[in-house]
C-alpha cells in the first residue's frame, strides 16, 4: 500500500532539507520568466517523462486548466521546462499542487540546485524555492515530478520570478474577481466553516470576520475557530495573487452553538473502548453472527456499506446465504441485543475495495440520507468512515454534519483512515477529522499494510513495533485531535492483513506508553494522554479464527486503563 517508504521517506527529508518557505516578494522589474505555467496551452513548452502528463480541467487552481502527471512503475512522472535566466541573479520558484505527492525543483542553475515537496495533499498547497544562477548560467531545468508507486499529482501555476532572462514568459497576473457562492457549510459552539466557489488567477484567499482578517485559505473552504458560543458573527472572503487582493465578497451569518465540551460525540460509549469490524461477507475467517460477537468489543463496526446509483447514497444488504443462512430478522434482533447490553453498532462505508464518492453538495446530501435511513431500518448507532480510496474533506464534513442534524447527539461517528492518510493535517481524512471534532468519537488509524513512516518526532519507524503505533499516534494526539478521539488500528491476526500485524502485547504496551508513559520502546512521548480511547482491530472475525486471543488479551487492557 506504501512502497519504498523509507526511500520516500529518505528524499523527502533531503528535499526538506533544501529549504521550503514562504515566496519571496519579487523586485519592481522582476518578472515570470516560465512559459505556459498555468497549462492553458496544453503542455506547450513541457516535457513530461514516459508519457506520464496531460492537462485537465478540473481540478485547477487558476484558468480553465492544469497539468495531471501520473508516476507508473519506475517512472514519477518528471515534467520540465528550460527557463531563460540572468547569470548571477535569483529567482522564486513557485508551484500549486494537489493530489499525490508532487516535488519541485530547478537543476542546472549553475550553484545550488533546489527543491521542495509534500506529501498527498486533497487541495490546492503552494510550494516554493528559490535559487541563484551562476556566472554564466543563462538556462536552467525547472521540474515537477510524484513518487513511485502513489497517485497522480495536479500542478498548475508554475512561475520563476526574477530578472528579465529574455526567453519570454507568461503575462503578470492581473488583481482577481471577488469570491462568489460563500456559504456556511457547519457551525460549533466555537467555530463556523465556510466554503466559496473558486476565482480564476487566485492563488489564495482571506477570509474576513465581523470586517477583521480572521484566517487564510489556499483551498476553496476554511474553518473560523476561537469563537465565543452562541454568538453571531459576518464572514466575507476575498481572493488574491501577485497583483494584490480582491473586493470582498458579499456577507454571510452564522451563529455558533451553545456550550459544550468540544471532546466529540460519544454517544454513550465508554471512555476506554475496544472496536472490532464484523465482516458480512465470508473470505475464509470464522463466520459469525452478531451475537457470536464477544462482549469484550464495545463498538462492532459492520463492514460494509457500498455506492448505490445514486451519487454519494450508500446501501448495506445482508449476505444471509454467505453467511450460513443469518436472516435480517435475526440480525436486527442481535443489535438490539448489543445495545442492550451497552454496546454501539455501526455500519461501516467502504473498505479496501469500496467506491463510495462525496464529492459535490447534492452527493452529500444523499449520503446523509441513506446513512440515516439505514440507521432507522437496522437500529444501527451511527457510521464508520473507511474510505480507502480517499475522500473530499469539504463535502464529507457537510455530510457527517448533515447526518449529525438528523440523527441527533447519540450519533456514534468512528473513522478507520490508512496510516499515510493521517500523516499530516493537510491529507483530506485529517482535515476531515478535524472539520468534526465536535461530533466525532473516535479515529482508529490503520497502523497496518503501510511500510515504514514518519513519526511525531520526524524519525522514521517500522510497522509491527510499540514505536510505531506510538510515535504515529503521536501526529493525531498533537495534530488537533482529543486523545479520546484516537484509537489504535491493527490485525487481529497474521491472515487479516498483508503486513503489520503485532502480538497482542505489543499492543498493550503501547496503550501503557501513550496513558501512563511506561513499557514504552525507543520513542517516548512528551506527556501522557490517559484518555486514549482504546484499540481497534480488523477483525472479530479473523480475531475468532485465532481463538478471540486478541480481545482476550487487548480488551481487558484498554478496559483498565486509567
Amino acid at each position: 500500500m506504501f512502497a519504498a517508504a523509507a526511500a520516500l521517506v529518505a528524499s523527502a527529508l533531503a528535499a526538506t532539507a533544501m529549504g521550503t518557505g514562504t515566496a519571496f516578494a519579487a523586485a519592481t522589474a522582476d518578472v515570470n520568466n516560465a512559459r505556459n505555467g498555468g497549462f492553458e496551452s496544453g503542455l506547450t513548452g513541457w516535457t513530461c517523462s514516459a508519457g506520464s502528463g496531460t492537462t485537465v480541467s478540473s481540478p485547477v487552481h487558476g484558468g480553465a486548466a492544469a497539468l495531471k502527471a501520473t508516476p507508473a512503475g519506475q517512472d514519477n512522472a518528471r515534467c520540465t521546462q528550460t527557463v531563460a535566466v540572468k547569470p548571477n541573479s535569483t529567482y522564486t520558484l513557485s508551484a500549486w499542487v494537489q493530489g499525490g505527492y508532487a516535488y519541485l525543483g530547478a537543476t542546472g542553475t549553475g550553484t545550488t540546485d533546489v527543491s521542495t515537496w509534500t506529501p498527498d495533499t486533497s487541495s490546492w498547497k503552494q510550494l516554493t524555492t528559490t535559487f541563484t544562477t551562476g556566472a554564466s548560467t543563462t538556462s536552467v531545468t525547472v521540474y515537477l515530478h510524484g513518487w513511485y508507486g502513489q497517485a497522480a499529482y495536479y500542478a498548475d501555476d508554475v512561475t520563476v520570478t526574477g530578472p528579465d532572462g529574455g526567453g519570454g514568459g507568461d503575462p503578470s497576473p492581473t488583481v482577481p474577481a471577488a469570491p462568489a457562492g460563500l456559504a456556511v457549510t457547519g457551525t460549533t459552539s466555537s467555530s463556523v466553516s465556510l466554503t466559496w466557489n473558486a476565482v480564476p488567477g487566485a492563488t489564495g484567499y482571506t477570509v474576513y470576520r465581523d470586517g477583521v482578517q480572521a484566517t487564510t485559505a489556499t483551498g476553496t473552504s476554511a474553518t473560523v475557530t476561537g469563537l465565543p458560543p452562541a454568538t453571531t458573527h459576518t464572514f466575507q472572503v476575498t481572493a488574491s495573487n501577485a497583483a494584490g487582493e480582491s473586493a470582498k465578497s458579499a456577507a454571510v451569518t452564522a451563529t455558533t452553538a451553545g456550550s459544550g465540551t468540544g471532546d466529540g460525540g460519544s454517544g454513550s460509549v465508554p471512555k476506554h473502548a475496544l472496536t472490532g469490524y464484523w465482516q458480512n461477507f465470508d473470505n475464509g475467517a470464522t463466520v459469525q453472527k452478531l451475537s457470536d460477537v464477544p462482549p469484550a468489543y464495545d463498538i462492532i463496526a459492520v463492514a460494509f456499506a457500498d455506492a448505490t446509483t445514486t451519487p454519494g447514497a450508500v446501501g448495506f444488504t445482508l449476505d444471509s446465504a454467505g453467511l450460513g443462512g443469518y436472516t435480517v430478522d435475526q440480525f436486527k434482533a442481535d443489535i438490539k441485543a448489543k445495545q442492550a447490553a451497552g454496546k454501539k453498532v455501526v455500519v461501516s462505508v467502504g473498505g479496501q475495495n469500496g467506491t463510495v464518492s462525496v464529492n459535490d453538495a447534492t452527493s452529500a446530501a444523499n449520503f446523509a440520507d441513506s446513512v440515516y435511513a439505514l440507521m432507522r431500518t437496522y437500529g444501527f448507532d451511527g457510521v464508520d468512515i473507511d474510505l480507502e480510496n480517499g475522500l473530499n474533506a469539504t463535502y464529507m464534513t457537510q455530510a457527517l454534519r448533515a447526518l449529525s442534524a438528523k440523527a441527533g447527539p447519540s450519533l456514534v461517528i468512528t473513522m478507520a483512515p490508512q496510516t499515510i492518510d493521517m500523516q499530516s493535517t493537510s491529507n483530506a481524512y485529517f482535515q476531515t477529522a478535524l472539520n468534526i471534532k465536535d461530533i466525532l468519537t473516535v479515529v482508529n488509524t490503520q497502523y497496518y499494510n503501510s511500510g515504514s513512516m514518519l513519526g511525531c518526532d520526524g524519525k522514521v519507524y517500522s510497522q509491527g513495533t510499540v514505536d510505531f503505533l506510538t510515535a504515529l499516534a503521536c501526529i493525531q494526539l498533537e495534530g488537533g485531535l482529543s486523545p479520546a478521539q484516537v484509537g489504535l488500528g491493527v490485525p487481529a491476526s497474521t491472515r487479516a492483513a498483508g503486513s503489520g500485524y503485532v502480538s497482542p502485547t505489543v499492543v498493550d504496551n503501547a496503550l501503557d506508553c501513550l496513558t501512563r508513559g511506561t513499557n514504552c520502546g525507543t520513542f517516548k512521548p512528551s506527556k501522557t494522554y490517559p484518555d486514549l480511547r482504546g484499540a481497534m482491530t480488523w477483525s472479530t472475525n479473523w480475531d475468532a479464527t485465532a481463538g478471540n486471543a486478541w480481545s482476550n488479551s487487548v480488551g481487558p487492557h484498554v478496559h483498565a486503563l486509567p
